[in-house]
């Protein structure tokens, strides 16, 4: 976990297909030169396809035709290396506030403020410290308001975070992130999963 993302590396095109087919990855982070083939042609690939997950594009080539040619593939953005990891994060920041709507969430009644900019949650004006598992369950939630995320889901990001794989991790974090939310902020959908009371 870095910055509170969770990140996936994958080493080749292969794997890259492989990780992106599962539905896990929110966000793609592309080099454009990979052991079996360039990351660009991935992205067309992908965006023939229909995938529409951000996409920032890294690497050395810093030619205008490049990121040119990177933005017209389908990137959202394009950084050059070498770069400084606070760039690279408020340009991850950046494009997942254009990609996923809005960065600050109301529910709950009005008494629940989920910033997923800043990563600050608010409870009747008092703020709210969360873990950051307590945090990547509430950001998949507060994507989608109102509406279910599957348990395999939430159980993925989860093992994605932490050392330890235990089956019920997903249960105590849910647990502790209810006491802190309130009584009916999370509803659960019974075998299925969880969503935020819109």
């Amino acid at each position: 976990m870095t910055q509170g993302h969770h990140v996936a590396w994958a080493r080749s095109i292969a794997d890259a297909q492989h990780r992106l087919d599962a539905g896990n990855a929110d966000l793609m982070l592309l080099d454009l030169r990979l052991p079996d083939g360039s990351g660009l042609e991935l992205l067309q690939k992908l965006r023939r396809g229909g995938d529409t997950r951000p996409a920032i594009i890294l690497t050395a080539r810093d030619q205008v035709s490049d990121r040119i040619a990177g933005l017209n593939a389908g990137a959202d953005d394009y950084l050059v290396k070498p770069f400084d990891l606070s760039e690279l994060t408020a340009r991850l920041q950046a494009v997942a506030r254009r990609s996923f709507g809005a960065p600050s969430l109301v529910c709950h009644g009005g008494r629940l403020e989920v910033d997923q900019v800043n990563r600050q949650v608010r409870l009747a004006g008092a703020e709210v410290v969360l873990t950051g598992r307590e945090w990547t369950l509430l950001e998949l939630l507060a994507r989608r308001p109102g509406s279910v995320v599957p348990r395999d889901r939430m159980e993925a990001m989860l093992a994605g975070a932490a050392a330890d794989r235990a089956g019920n991790t997903l249960d105590v974090c849910m647990s502790r992130l209810r006491r802190k939310l309130g009584p009916g902020a999370v509803e659960t959908s019974r075998g299925f999963g969880y969503r935020l009371k819109a």
